[in-house]
């Protein structure tokens, strides 16, 4: 993960002040990996780091630290026997008040780096931003160095855009939102179609004509495609072939992959484009319950493939 300060400042303003607490190290088998990250107010918290007695005391200490009024503090914990775990462990704990004034303060840039109490930047912190301006030569982060954090500041999300509200589309929508990363687009051509309550972070799209909409996605975005009309999955195939995209997906089996392609080429694309569009998505070895699809997709996200993997590796050959 990374400091999205968009995503801190709209929990700030959704929650009040609050303190994020950055597992900024990590040895041995622990809960997370550094990175994760949970944010605490005086009365919510969001995220995790791993559960258990570790965050339990870390959002008591986080509570502490917001009622002091302190800027950060850092901790190293072993996690043993002392915590009631026996992960063998141990973490490093940046525990980092945020308020509104306090982010404004932090800048933009592609690396953030701050004191958590006010200390001067050391020379190893120094070294890293001028090594990182001149070589763009980077350690692994985030890096903390005395009370001083670095972390490499949020990139744009990932677009990806899901054509369909129906059962898998629902299901897709519940497993995927929470990802961190992920700018999701939820497509469908009537509201009543869509949940009544859409996730954060979803932007829901209704149009009579859904494939009108291909002309708006950025050419860099990832597509799901799983409406309730086949029709309609070949239009935005069809579209989104001529548009460009990075990836995409669409539902199905091995004969509707055999028919969309032959209709595709019919339709003038070439086959290496139309093998872009994998088909099915998900894990069959997992079945075909929306939510076991699900999380197939979501497996395959996660390791950076994406399940939109060509149909050629799907299918093991040219699928026709």
């Amino acid at each position: 993960m990374s400091f999205d300060a968009g995503a801190l400042a709209a929990a700030v303003e959704r929650l009040g002040p609050l303190v994020r607490v950055l597992v900024a190290g990590a040895a041995g088998s622990v809960p997370r990996e550094a990175g994760a990250e949970m944010l605490v107010s005086a009365g919510a918290q969001e995220g995790t780091i791993g559960g258990g007695t570790l965050e339990w005391q870390a959002s008591l200490r986080a509570r502490e630290l917001l009622a002091s009024g302190a800027a950060g503090a850092v901790s190293r914990v072993p996690l043993g026997p002392a915590l009631g775990q026996c992960c063998g462990g141990a973490v490093t704990l940046a525990f980092e008040r945020l308020d509104a004034a306090r982010l404004a303060q932090l800048g933009t840039g592609s690396l953030v780096a701050r004191a958590l109490d006010g200390s001067a930047m050391p020379l190893a912190v120094v070294r890293l931003l001028a090594r990182a301006r001149g070589q763009g030569a980077l350690p692994r982060l985030p890096l903390l160095e005395g009370s001083w954090l670095v972390e490499r500041a949020a990139q744009p999300a990932r677009g990806l855009w899901i054509w369909g509200a129906g059962h898998v589309g629902r299901a897709l929508v519940s497993v995927l939102a929470p990802l961190p990363d992920l700018a999701i687009t939820w497509v469908d051509t009537g509201a009543e179609r869509f949940p009544e309550v859409i996730p954060a972070g979803v932007t829901q799209l209704v149009a009579a004509n859904p494939a009108e909409l291909v002309a708006h996605a950025p050419r860099e975005a990832e597509h799901l495609i799983l409406t309730f009309s086949h029709q309609l999955d070949l239009e935005l195939c069809h579209r989104l072939l001529g548009h460009g995209f990075a990836a995409a997906g669409l539902i199905g089996s091995a004969s509707k992959r055999a028919r969309f392609h032959s209709r595709l080429r019919g339709l003038g694309h070439a086959d290496a484009q139309i093998l872009r569009i994998a088909c099915p998505i998900g894990d069959p070895a997992l079945g075909k319950h929306p939510q076991a699809i699900a999380v197939g997709v979501a497996a395959a996200l996660l390791k950076g493939s994406s399940e939109m993997k060509t149909a050629r590796d799907r299918a093991g050959g040219r699928a026709e």
